[in-house]
């Protein structure tokens, strides 16, 4: 019944990976798989977050039924059937049906990987386990959870960088981001005076303190939020923009440039479900290179290789032997062993204390010792300060009366208990009393537990207000009534845009100018809806007509298209992909406000059009040069030929692949070949493709235009450039790999050319007689995937693995045809050729 075990002798549960970046609504949909069935448990990375979810859930389910299990916060009620829990505090001794664990890459985190590790080996629930988090982590999950199922989901909106800009000049609802206390009230100093104010969210603020100044932020009392790197593990808020203050951290030993993937993690807070986001860096930050931009805009970062992992099988027969199995080297490769923690430096200190030897001589009290080494180190003062009160609380345990002394506890609380003080000052406060709230809830720690979690509770409550009053005193100048003074005396002569596009009246804003659309700020927009928007446009007609006219004339470089199909131009979307009259012929939909009319909103179009036909002419020349040739007429010199011709459409219309098992082609290939030969068109044993589509600009842009032509809300991501073999996740459709350059073979994606290469080496192995064995570590080599994929692959294109007498079994070509299934037959396209003859036919 263990949670730690997958457990012998009962069902294998299921265990689901969810991965993807940010914004794929990964936990949401987590919470409820897991609210679904009758038991459930979630391991969250921060206080912070389990305390938002608890909220979440008690507001559907109802206080009764969820428990909230922290280092400092015990909330539980007295038959929960769900709970929420920080990663470290997960009570698995305690069977559920459901269990999930949050950001599950941070098993690669030098830190506190190794708890995440030891979840991701161990921790499992009675019908499913869920794991949430990057794609980075495939590798190690395959590796280190046979069976697991993969679930990819792709990131709602689009994530776009916009280079540098000064603190001052930050589009509103942005959020900065700083790596240490210091640097984020430092940017929030700064804020304050040149912008009004800013809201701050540390790691290290209560539940409550953190609450109140998101709830500024969000309400729209302040426009900028400071956080560090906390905002990043799924605390949501609308945000716009993520500015970088710095480009490198302290990670507890040294300090070390961010890694892409952290950056993609905190970039990705910047726009919500389908709100697009931007990110950038502000300050001192150096401007992030191309290809690093390239890699968080695409989501694609290094995978993780190896896990972070300490023994939790612990020896506790004595101190030495309990050291002994913590520096256990780890069982296999792929897991490296994490640097000392905390817990594992204060044991050893105190192993070696004179009055703490004898006292930890029994099995009973090392393992009391461990527990009370594992104390969080709160306060952050030093090593010898933290050591120093982990021996008091456990010289306390180890005495004649086994719990904490009530009045020394009382005297600390007491100490920590005074609301006066600057920010710093109420911080080390609320750090000490979260070291006694920690204390309260363990059990036998203290004589009454209930009471001193009761009064801890309260003194925290008093220093998250204070220190909340105390952050908005410091750091937000509160908002004047000047914006609904202008608004009552229509003075909108004042009307202002600034450079990061917000549009303001007598400065104070009401909203922004994003592109060629105005969007009315919701704090304002409530005042007087139409005066408000009439005013802005009238007051942006001179902006508007400028920008029109520049993106009417701007050079090809300047417009980019997003993988979601999206244009932008100038830091903004300005237009989006439709479906056109034909694949290879999209239409682009201008994104502005209705009021824009006339020639200036033509000759955008027009320019947007053009741009997008040149850009598929680059990139899809071969094929557009065959379709060119298939609707020539007979007798010119480009015509093809009947049966080339009827390829030639098909190709065109099926973005440049063909199932040859779907296809009638003549069994003299030679007068067909030579037609195709300029077209660059390779006929292969299964596909009929041209191969330099398959390079990835151009497979990413049929892949694109696949996903536009069949109208996907959300067209997939295309696979990642040079990638030649993966295996395909649930619900991948085969029309979408085959515009991106791959077959479907026995549940894997195999690039046209591969899948040539592949068979080639099968007729070779045929014709020398290599042995199975030998053939399929090729074929395996070349797929990059297991034996047992490589072997359905090879069974899927009709080969058997056979026995020779005297001799190895070898692969050879099954006598059996396999059975084709019925195609469903296609409607073509109303200008194609092939319309006309379907209606002939039809009359019949």
């Amino acid at each position: 019944m263990t949670q730690r075990s997958a457990g012998s002798g009962r069902t294998q549960a299921k265990i689901t990976a969810v991965l993807g970046p940010t914004n794929t609504g990964k936990t949401f949909f987590a919470i409820e798989r897991m609210l679904a069935h009758k038991s459930g448990m979630i391991g969250l990375p921060l206080r912070l977050l389990a305390r938002e979810v608890y909220d979440r859930i008690v507001k559907t389910r109802g206080s009764a039924e969820v428990a909230l299990m922290t280092g400092e916060e015990k909330i539980v009620p007295k038959n929960p059937r769900f709970y929420v829990c920080t990663v470290e505090a997960m009570p698995l001794d305690i069977p559920v049906a459901c269990l999930v664990i949050d950001e599950i890459q941070l098993c690669a985190d030098p830190e506190r990987g190794h708890v995440f590790t030891d979840r991701l080996l161990h921790a499992r629930g009675l019908e499913e386990t869920m794991f949430l988090g990057s794609d980075t982590m495939r590798g190690p999950i395959q590796r280190f959870v046979p069976g697991a199922w993969f679930v990819s989901r792709s990131r709602f909106s689009d994530l776009a960088y916009t280079g540098s800009k000064k603190l001052t000049r930050l589009p509103r609802r942005s959020a900065v981001v700083g790596f240490s206390a210091d640097d984020v009230y430092g940017i929030a100093e700064v804020i304050r005076r040149q912008r009004g104010g800013a809201a701050v969210v540390l790691g290290a603020l209560s539940p409550r303190t953190r609450n109140a100044q998101v709830a500024l932020y969000q309400s729209g009392d302040v426009d900028f939020l400071v956080a560090t790197d906390a905002i990043g593990m799924g605390l949501n808020m609308d945000v716009d923009h993520v500015a970088f203050a710095a480009s490198e951290k302290f990670d507890g030993a040294r300090m070390r440039p961010l890694q892409p993937q952290e950056i993609g993690q905190i970039a990705g807070r910047a726009g919500r479900y389908m709100n697009d986001g931007t990110f950038g860096v502000t300050g001192e930050c150096e401007p992030f290179e191309d290809e690093l931009v390239n890699r968080v805009e695409t989501h694609r970062y290094d995978p993780v290789r190896v896990l972070q992992w300490r023994n939790s099988d612990l020896n506790f027969l004595s101190l030495d032997r309990l050291i002994e199995s913590l520096d256990a080297p780890p069982p296999e490769r792929g897991l490296a062993r994490a640097r000392p923690a905390s817990d594992a430096v204060a044991l050893r200190l105190l192993s070696g204390d004179d009055e703490i030897k004898p006292l930890a001589s029994s099995r009973e009290m090392v393992a009391k010792l461990w527990d009370v080494c594992q104390l969080p180190d709160f306060r952050k003062l030093s090593t010898d300060e933290h050591v120093r009160l982990v021996r008091a609380i456990f010289l306390f345990l180890a005495g004649p009366e086994g719990v904490i002394s009530d009045d020394w506890l009382a005297r600390q609380i007491a100490r920590a208990d005074v609301i006066e003080g600057d920010v710093a000052t109420l911080s080390g406060r609320l750090a000490q009393i979260r070291t006694y709230t920690y204390a309260a809830h363990r059990a036998g720690w203290t004589r009454n537990g209930a009471h001193w979690q009761e009064l801890t509770r309260a003194v925290e409550d008093r220093l998250s207000d204070a220190l909340h009053e105390k952050l908005t005193q410091r750091f937000i100048d509160r908002r004047t009534s000047v914006l609904m003074k202008h608004l009552r005396d229509e003075d909108f002569v004042s009307l202002t845009l600034d450079e990061a596009g917000g549009v303001a009246i007598g400065g104070e804003a009401i909203g922004r100018l994003d592109g060629f659309r105005f969007v009315p700020d919701p704090r304002a927009q409530g005042i007087h809806g139409r005066t408000l928007r009439a005013a802005a446009l009238k007051g942006l007609e001179g902006e508007l007509a400028t920008r029109l006219h520049r993106l009417a004339h701007a050079p090809d470089d300047a417009i980019s298209l997003s993988e979601h199909g999206k244009l932008w131009w100038d830091g903004a979307i300005v237009g989006r992909l439709a479906a056109g009259s034909s694949p290879l012929t999209p239409a682009v939909l201008l994104l502005a406000d209705e009021h824009l009319k006339g020639d200036a909103r033509t000759a955008v179009e027009t320019r947007l059009n053009e741009w997008m036909r040149a850009r598929i002419a680059v990139r899809l020349q071969p094929l557009l040069a065959l379709r060119e040739a298939a609707d020539a007429k007979t007798g010119e010199t480009t015509a093809l030929p009947g049966m080339a011709r009827g390829i030639a459409h098909q190709l065109a219309e099926n973005f440049g692949a063909l199932d040859r098992s779907r296809i009638s082609l003549p069994e003299k290939l030679g007068p067909l070949l030579r037609a195709l030969r300029p077209f660059g068109i390779w006929v292969g044993r299964r596909t009929v493709y041209i191969p330099k589509l398959l390079r990835p600009d151009a497979a990413s842009l049929l892949a694109l235009l696949w996903g536009v032509w069949t109208k996907q809300e959300a067209p997939p991501a295309p696979p990642a450039p040079g990638l030649t073999s993966f295996e395909i996740d649930t619900g991948t459709l085969e029309e979408f790999l085959s515009a991106a350059g791959f077959a479907s073979v026995a549940g894997r994606a195999i690039r046209f050319d591969m899948l040539e290469r592949l068979e080639d080496e099968l007729e070779k192995a045929l014709a020398a007689g290599t042995d199975a064995e030998t053939l399929l570590v090729k074929i395996v080599s070349l797929l990059g995937s297991s034996k047992d994929q490589g072997r359905a692959v090879l069974e899927a294109l009709n080969w058997r693995e056979v026995p020779v007498e005297g001799a190895a079994p070898v692969w050879r070509r099954s006598r059996e045809k396999p059975r084709r299934q019925k195609q469903p037959v296609s409607k073509p396209l109303p200008n194609s050729p092939f319309a006309g003859l379907a209606a002939l036919i039809s009359t019949k």
